[in-house]
């Protein structure tokens, strides 16, 4: 993992290390791209197409590790510049460094590049990046006329000549969309009988906060192939499924090799909680001696204690007659309070690209 580092006053000598090739470009180097001012813009693009394809894509690739790892980063500068680079993994990449900016004027060029990049990870990858801004239009963040836009055009894509993996990552994007068109594009997804489509369909069913895919997902949980089977279990957490916490906690106690299928089970009991469930997360806590399960797992628990606090106040009832809302906890007692503070932001986010 790459170290925080200070950043370097001296930009000028960052960019001369940058444009020599035959020594490795020092992380040290790498905060002194983070939120570039004007003056360092400008002396980074008069020099940039100097800098070999495949150092760019480096430095690229080592800032989304380092924005990965840092929130206080912010490579959006880079990211835009990086956007119209004559590399095709360059502009992938970019993409990827703009994931968390969510700026609506981002919208047309992110269109313009699904339509017309000629690179098909560009267009897998952007199509990807407009699943933010459908997520951003279901919770009016963004003009539903934008949102209708990008819709139009992510519908477009999934039924066009493309290639597969931009199709289906359009779909997954239109997984947030409340447009009655989505729901039957991703049954057909499903049926379709191939391994890519019925992975897409599922990401797509975790994000649609729809319960009636209830026995799709439930059904995969027997899938042979395991990243079929994780993304199930991902789909039956992110869809909060009580009748899937009895399979996953048998997935817990079988032990599966497959990490993904592991991690997975553990989110997703997370998000659903109820009877056994803290206790089988601190016994495999309790059990670890490895660092990155241990912060996986407290992180879980960190995530369960949240959906435990949220099932206490599962009904609300507000009365005409009151000023305040009246809360019903899960026995089934009124009490007078407030929702908690993260509640607001139980929705489906959009995940990191894939």
């Amino acid at each position: 993992m790459i170290q925080p580092e200070r950043r370097t006053d001296n930009f000028k000598t960052v960019l001369d290390v940058l444009l020599n090739p035959a020594k490795p470009f020092p992380p040290i180097y790498l905060h002194s791209f983070s939120d570039l001012n004007p003056r360092e813009l400008a002396e980074l693009k008069a020099v940039w197409a100097k800098v070999p394809s495949q150092r760019r894509q480096s430095l690229l690739e080592d800032l989304e590790e380092l924005a990965d790892a840092d929130t206080l980063v912010s490579f959006e500068e880079i990211g835009r510049m990086a956007l119209t680079d004559e590399a095709a993994k360059v502009r992938a990449l970019a993409i990827r460094l703009l994931w968390d900016v969510q700026e609506r004027k981002l919208a047309p060029t992110y269109l313009q590049m699904l339509e017309n990049d000629p690179d098909m990870e560009v267009r897998a990858t952007d199509a990807t990046a407009l699943g933010t801004y459908v997520y951003l239009g279901e919770i009016e963040e963004i003009p539903a006329s934008l949102l209708k836009t990008i819709e139009d055009s992510l519908l477009k894509k999934v039924n066009s000549q493309d290639e597969p993996l931009v199709r289906r990552r359009a779909l997954e994007s239109l997984g947030f969309s409340s447009r009655p068109e989505v729901p039957d594009l991703i049954h057909q997804a499903y049926e379709m009988g191939q391994p890519e489509w019925m992975e897409s369909s599922l990401f797509a069913i975790g994000r649609s906060a729809d319960k009636a895919w209830e026995t799709a997902v439930l059904t995969q949980f027997n899938n042979p192939r395991d990243y079929i089977r994780a993304e199930a279990i991902q789909a039956a957490g992110e869809l909060e499924l009580a009748s899937a916490r009895l399979p996953l906690l048998q997935v817990l106690e079988d032990e599966p090799e497959n990490e993904d299928v592991w991690a997975a089970a553990v989110w997703s009991l997370s998000q659903i909680g109820g009877e056994d469930v803290r206790g089988t997360l601190e016994q495999l806590l309790e059990h670890t001696d490895d660092p990155d399960e241990t912060g996986f797992l407290e992180e879980a628990l960190d995530n369960l204690s949240f959906t435990e606090d949220m099932a206490i106040f599962d009904l609300l009832e507000v009365d005409p007659d009151e000023t305040e809302t009246r809360i019903v906890d899960s026995d089934g007692n009124l009490t007078n309070g407030d929702l908690p503070a993260d509640s607001e932001n139980k929705k489906k986010k959009p995940k990191k690209n894939r």
